[in-house]
Formats: C-alpha cells, sequence, structure tokens
C-alpha cells in the first residue's frame, strides 16, 4: 500500500458522523492536491476492507456523485441518518457540513 493510500484512509476514517469531505480535499490533506480521482479508486477498493465511511466523501461542488441511482440514495440515506441534510437535487452545504481536519486529528504521520 502506499503512503498516500495510507493517508487517505486515515483521513477518511477521522471523519465524524454528521460531517462530509471532498474527494479533492481527502486528496490535498493527503499530499495531492491532484489526486481526487485516486480518492475515487481507493473508496471503490479499499471501503469494506478498511470499514471506510465512503458515504462521507462528496464532490468538490457539494454533491453526491455517485451516478448509480441505488447507490447514489443510499449515500443520502446515510448521510441523513447522521443529521446531514440533503436536498432533493443531491447538494449537501458545504458550509454546514464540510469537515476541516487538523494535523492533531488526522495524526502527524498523515502528512
Amino acid at each position: 500500500m502506499t503512503p498516500f493510500t495510507q493517508k487517505v484512509i486515515q483521513i477518511i476514517q477521522q471523519i465524524p458522523p454528521g460531517k462530509v469531505m471532498t474527494y479533492g480535499q481527502v486528496a490535498a490533506t493527503a499530499g495531492s492536491p491532484r489526486g481526487a480521482r485516486q480518492v475515487v479508486r481507493i473508496l471503490h477498493s479499499l471501503s469494506k476492507k478498511h470499514q471506510l465511511p465512503w458515504y462521507r466523501i462528496i464532490n468538490a461542488k457539494g454533491q453526491i456523485s455517485i451516478q448509480d441511482d441505488e447507490s447514489a440514495a443510499l449515500q443520502k440515506l446515510y448521510l441523513e441518518s447522521e443529521g446531514v441534510e440533503v436536498g432533493d437535487n443531491g447538494f449537501v452545504s458545504l458550509e454546514r457540513f464540510q469537515f476541516h481536519p487538523l494535523i492533531e486529528e488526522v495524526g502527524p504521520e498523515a502528512f
């Protein structure tokens, strides 16, 4: 597993219930500002193995970006069960619900 992948996993595991991060934000926090697509691949391949709260990751517009209707509905359901308000169009207010980790929260080894 690459150091970037390890950092991404650590960061996603630290997102508290009721908060979200964007793919790009996770990538930048893990040290690769242009690695949003890598975050997508990591979530797709390692969410089950590492029990990642995949549903707390949304796109930079604040929107659920999963194209599959069933999975998008599941993501919305999970977020709403944690108190995150999701509009009918799949938008989440980043101003209200975005998580901004500190180095202490994700651990200095993540940087």
